[in-house]
């Protein structure tokens, strides 16, 4: 499982105990938490992640985890078994073509700015934006600016990485390649990656997807069972 831009994967320990019949691989992209960071773009840091983790598995990534998922089941269709995407995007930043609906370029100009400022004031503001519209957005805060503040704060450079690959990485002409399970969780609140991405995705018989009506950009952690009833029987199937 594959964390979002600012964090590390203790984001996920509402999950551990959900989850503890499954061999769980929950991971720190590079740079962030116990990881060393790494040179290069979103595949440098696939090429890295595809080399520590099991063959025929099932990659599950939140948010920028989710864009990185997705170009390592692109990248390496054979080795991975199955993708679930949660609140991700396969273009994060709002684009003109198609009226694609995204982050505000300057939400992430303004975040990229802040970095050498005050960081861990920066993750913080982060984790409103990410919170805001659920009904528990005060208390999703406090309980993840906690477990992400129990590892090291992120590497200034694997911040940048990210927010880069936020901007910049736009997979949406090489989805129709992918030939996995996909399973993709929506927040219909979510603030980062509007409700409205959903319709433009490609479908296919592969393809499932949940919205979740009261869940905003971290719905596992806000909405835990009604996460947990579209998740489990998922990798009930596909697990066998």
């Amino acid at each position: 499982m594959l964390h979002g831009w600012g964090v590390n994967s203790t984001v996920f320990t509402p999950l551990y105990e959900s989850l503890s019949q499954y061999r769980v691989h929950y991971v720190d992209l590079p740079g962030f938490g116990l990881s060393q960071s790494v040179e290069g773009d979103i595949g440098a840091w696939v090429d890295i992640l595809v080399q520590s983790l099991p063959a025929n598995a099932i990659w599950a990534g939140w948010s920028l985890g989710g864009l990185v998922a997705t170009q390592a089941a692109l990248s390496y269709p054979s080795y991975i078994k199955g993708l679930i995407t949660i609140a991700s995007s396969p273009c994060f930043m709002a684009r003109e073509d198609k009226a694609w609906p995204g982050i505000p370029p300057h939400v992430l100009s303004q975040f990229s700015e802040q970095l050498g400022q005050n960081l861990p004031r920066t993750i913080e503001r982060f984790l409103a934006i990410q919170a805001m519209g659920s009904e528990t957005a005060k208390e999703d805060i406090k309980q993840l600016r906690d477990l992400v503040l129990s590892r090291p704060l992120p590497d200034t450079k694997a911040l940048s990485q990210g927010l880069s690959m936020l901007t910049k990485v736009d997979l949406r002409p090489q989805l129709s390649a992918l030939q996995q399970p996909w399973l993709r969780v929506w927040g219909r609140l979510d603030g980062l990656v509007p409700k409205r991405v959903q319709p433009q995705m490609p479908t296919g018989d592969q393809i499932e997807d949940a919205m979740l009506a009261k869940a905003s950009h971290a719905p596992f952690f806000s909405h835990r069972d009604d996460f947990l009833q579209v998740f489990l029987p998922w990798l009930a199937i596909h697990t066998r």
